[in-house]
């Protein structure tokens, strides 16, 4: 299955070059938040999958404009196509407001998802990356230890996040972390799962 990840800028590529042979086998888009309503939108129509997305820290017009044909995954879970899906969007609390967490605010989120029920996942979907797999140095762009915790309990094949530009510095697009390849989604990539 090829998944197309997406997250915190909208690509020129996809959104103002739009070649649909390039994506035609695409089965599923994961944002991983900061993205536009409209930017989402057209993504859903343009490749004519379920988008599946998750709040990121500079989303709050998605609260009373969410994006048309996509699937918020925030805070629960979702299985296409026999793939289990579990997502949490926002970042590390650094200024208040929504989507934004502390460290035990997203441990209680996650504890509340009843995941004992669903038996685990198969595919992490997070805005912030986990704590030292991807993170930044300060304070808004740190991970959660959290996430990490569900990777060692529940050893998802694939967490994908977005928050860390590439840009930013010296960032890995891909790391692996025990059973569980991590994918920073920043502006596009395609996943072969």
């Amino acid at each position: 299955m090829k998944i197309l990840a997406i997250s915190d800028i909208e690509s020129n590529y996809i959104h103002n070059h739009f070649d649909r042979e390039r994506f035609k086998d695409i089965s599923l888009v994961l944002a991983a938040g900061d993205l536009k309503a409209s930017y989402l939108s057209f993504v859903a129509t343009m490749i004519n999958v379920p988008v599946l997305y998750v709040h990121g820290n500079h989303d709050s017009r998605l609260i009373e404009s969410p994006p048309e044909g996509c699937i918020c995954i925030d805070g629960r879970s979702y299985v296409h196509k026999g793939v289990r899906i579990l997502g949490f969007g926002g970042c590390m609390k650094y200024k208040g407001g929504p989507f934004q967490y502390t460290e035990r605010e997203m441990a209680l989120r996650i504890a509340k998802n009843r995941l004992k029920y669903i038996k685990g996942f198969d595919i992490l979907l997070t805005h912030a990356p986990a704590f030292e797999l991807g993170d930044g140095g300060d304070l808004a762009h740190t991970g959660f230890k959290a996430f990490t915790r569900l990777m060692d309990k529940y050893q998802p094949k694939l967490m994908v996040h977005g928050h860390q530009h590439l840009n930013y510095g010296l960032f890995e697009r891909k790391i692996q972390y025990n059973s569980t390849t991590i994918i920073n989604s920043f502006d596009y990539t395609i996943i072969d799962y």
